[in-house]
């Protein structure tokens, strides 16, 4: 069961709209959609004061309108959509729940950087925009490994706005330039495509997850 990870150096930088723009351009891979996001008031309480506020949740998406990022996967052709929330620092927690889900996918697609702390893809993929300066530490931690950068056009695309990062790490990778609205180009879609069918040829593999 091949996995794709998509990730990214900050908010609105496009994640979602790669992921939803994979599903529709590879429908045959019948994916499963996980978004992870690690904020506490996403989280339900369970409880009337707030020390009842459990660490962590996962709900399945039923809603195929496009009005929110899990539902925009199902409205781009997922087999299945889900939300998982964790507190900050507590993804660990929903891990085993998240293991569940992979377990009964055929193949699986998820928006996140964190979840590069517990689990190996087949494919990671990070969304780089030089006119965003914001640069999260989940983003620069796992640069290293990412497979291949979607990297935003624009004026400053030689000169970005991140401060104190460094992209050596990945001088050496594909880059794919992107073009909003235009998240995935067709070139995009063929390297994906041909990274996940040599990974399936070679090993067969599922992805591990630690405890």
């Amino acid at each position: 069961m091949p996995v794709v990870v998509i990730g990214g150096h900050s908010r609105n930088v496009g994640k979602t709209s790669v992921v939803a723009g994979l599903i529709s351009a590879l429908p045959d891979l019948h994916w499963t959609a996980l978004k992870i996001t690690q904020h506490g008031h996403d989280i339900p309480a369970t409880g009337e004061d707030a020390a009842a506020v459990p660490s962590w949740a996962v709900s399945e998406e039923t809603d195929h309108s496009g009005e929110s990022d899990t539902s925009r996967f199902l409205a781009a052709g997922a087999a299945h959509s889900w939300w998982v929330r964790a507190q900050p620092g507590r993804l660990a927690d929903a891990i085993p729940r998240v293991r569940e889900i992979l377990a009964g996918a055929e193949n699986a697609i998820i928006e996140s950087n964190s979840i590069l702390h517990f689990l190996q893809p087949d494919l990671y993929l990070t969304v780089l925009d030089p006119q965003t300066a914001d640069f999260k530490a989940s983003a620069q931690e796992f640069l290293d490994r990412a497979d291949a950068v979607l990297l935003h056009a624009g004026p400053n695309a030689a000169n970005p706005a991140w401060e104190k990062v460094s992209l050596p790490p990945i001088g050496d990778r594909p880059v794919f330039v992107i073009q909003p609205p235009q998240f995935v180009t067709p070139e995009i879609v063929e390297f994906v495509r041909t990274r996940l069918a040599s990974s399936l040829a070679s090993s067969r593999r599922k992805p591990q997850l630690s405890s």
